[in-house]
C-alpha cells in the first residue's frame, strides 16, 4: 500500500467501500528532529598519529612538537565537567551519610530512654519487693515465734545500697 492507507468506509450499506487515504501524517517524530539537529562538532585532536589508539594512550604520552597535540581547551573542559560531576557525587553521599548518622543516633537515643525507663521500673518493683521483705523481717522478729526470731535478721537495704550493688556488679543505674 506504500505511502496511502486503506481504510473501510464508515458508510457501510449492502456492498463495503474501501477508500484510500493519500495524506502524510502531520507528526513529526521527536527523535528524527533531533537527528535532523545535529551539527558536527570540532574535533579533539588536530592531527592524530597512527601510534595512538585510545584516549589513555593520547592524554598519557609525552608530549612532541611534531606529535598531535589535544585542544587544551577541550581538556580542561573534560577535567571540570569530571570534578563537577565528582563533587555533586560527593555532596549526594555525603547527605546520604548524615540522613544515615542522624537515624543512627535516633535509634540510640529511643533504644537508651526505653532502657532507662525499663531500669526505673525494674529498680522500683525491687526497692518495693526489698521493703516488702525488710517489713516481714521485722514483723517476724517482732510476732513470730522464737525459732524464726534467731534465724532472721532485718533486710533493710535503701536505694544508695541497691545503686553502689549494681555498680559494683558492671550495671549502671539511673
Amino acid at each position: 500500500m506504500g505511502s496511502s492507507e486503506s481504510t473501510l468506509s464508515s458508510s457501510q450499506r449492502a456492498d463495503d467501500e474501501i477508500s484510500t487515504v493519500s495524506s502524510q501524517s502531520e507528526v513529526v517524530d521527536p527523535l528524527l528532529e533531533k537527528l535532523r539537529s545535529l551539527k558536527i562538532a570540532t574535533p579533539i585532536l588536530t592531527a592524530p598519529l597512527e601510534e595512538e589508539t585510545s584516549l589513555t594512550d593520547i592524554l598519557v604520552r609525552k608530549p612532541s612538537s611534531s606529535s598531535a597535540s589535544v585542544n587544551p581547551m577541550v581538556l580542561l573542559e573534560l577535567f571540570s565537567m569530571y570534578r563537577d560531576w565528582q563533587e555533586a557525587k560527593i555532596q549526594t553521599i555525603s547527605k546520604k551519610q548524615e540522613e544515615v548518622e542522624n537515624k543512627i543516633e535516633v535509634a540510640d537515643a529511643l533504644t537508651v530512654h526505653v532502657l532507662q525507663v525499663d531500669l526505673g521500673e525494674l529498680k522500683g518493683r525491687l526497692t518495693e519487693v526489698i521493703s516488702n521483705c525488710d517489713s516481714l523481717c521485722k514483723r517476724i522478729n517482732a510476732e513470730g515465734p522464737e525459732s524464726l526470731r534467731s534465724s532472721v535478721k532485718p533486710f533493710s537495704v535503701t536505694s544508695a545500697d541497691l545503686e553502689t550493688s549494681c555498680r559494683s556488679h558492671g550495671k549502671s543505674v539511673k
